[in-house]
């Protein structure tokens, strides 16, 4: 297919205003760093995402669901293809003692509404930028909790374009990771089972997880927020700052002063710059301890040809 033709089929499906040409996904990634997507959807409907996958699928078009963009790295001559964004899908809603977030909600402003709601069990998340998507595909946990710990089902699109339901245990939720990183299912809805709870000390959790996240991270600066998991019986910040690395970097991006385990888009980074910095902090913490450190941030796209 001729990319009109792809353009044509595409608002089709989502409305004219939804589907934008040649968009720069710097301005969609937290780190804001990338280049352009050939074809940015937004769809404002389940089926209208199935139906976007089905399109893909049928013609085997290249595609990627950016989330709200916390944890990617788009590199700088951007992606081909459909770039998906949930802007339209963030809802959230309470029933009972049930929080039923859309895709695209983040998961602290869910945590914040738990809060509202004096429901307990999301504490953990006030302050975790991505969104409930991404979240579930990464188990996402902060200070002791973890997604696992409180979700009760999924819906999902499937890679066919199928409507299903997962439930906790069919999702295999483990350390930053899920069966949807296997299998690419889209998270459309997640259902969190919460309990009642005394709401000051809800807060209370709450404003102590924040005053330990803004005074340990850099937060003044983009970034793609943790960049390495956890590598077994080690943290990686201290492998990194142990490693001299911290102040040190390639071109805009470095290795923050605040917290080593970010990397900060300090001076206006490209994302080839960000990804040099972290082969150099891999490298050198490996050369120094022999620890291999895996990423927790994805890099996605394509570099300048």
């Amino acid at each position: 297919m001729i990319n009109q033709d792809i353009y044509n089929e595409l608002i089709k499906i989502c409305g004219q205003t939804n589907v934008l040409l040649a968009e720069p996904l710097k301005n969609h990634t937290l780190v804001k760093l990338g280049g352009k997507a050939d074809f940015f959807v937004m769809p404002e409907t389940y089926e209208a995402v199935a139906e976007v996958i089905r399109f893909k699928e049928k013609f085997q078009l290249p595609f990627t669901l950016l989330g709200n963009g916390s944890n990617v790295i788009v590199r700088d001559g951007g992606i081909r293809g459909i770039v998906m964004h949930f802007k339209h899908l963030a809802g959230l809603r309470v029933e009972e003692n049930k929080i039923i977030a859309q895709g695209g909600a983040n998961i602290k402003d869910a945590s914040r509404l738990a809060l509202a709601q004096q429901l307990s069990g999301l504490e953990f998340a006030c302050g975790i930028p991505g969104s409930i998507g991404g979240a579930m595909v990464m188990n996402a946990g902060a200070y002791g909790g973890e997604v696992k710990d409180v979700i009760d089902y999924v819906k999902v699109v499937t890679q066919k374009g199928e409507l299903r339901q997962l439930s906790k245990d069919e999702l295999a939720l483990g350390y930053r990771t899920s069966i949807l990183s296997e299998n690419k299912d889209i998270v459309l809805e997640a259902v969190f089972d919460l309990k009642a709870g005394d709401q000051k000390m809800i807060k209370a959790a709450m404003d102590d997880f924040t005053f330990q996240r803004e005074s340990k991270q850099p937060l003044e600066y983009p970034s793609v927020g943790s960049v390495f998991k956890r590598p077994p019986g080690y943290f990686a910040g201290k492998l990194i700052q142990d490693s001299g690395l911290q102040g040190k970097g390639v071109g805009g991006a470095e290795v923050s002063t605040k917290h080593a385990g970010f990397i900060v888009n300090k001076h206006n980074a490209t994302a080839s710059e960000y990804i040099a910095t972290i082969d150099m902090v891999r490298n050198k913490v490996k050369e120094t301890f022999g620890v291999e450190l895996e990423l927790e941030a994805k890099i996605v796209g394509e570099d300048l040809k």
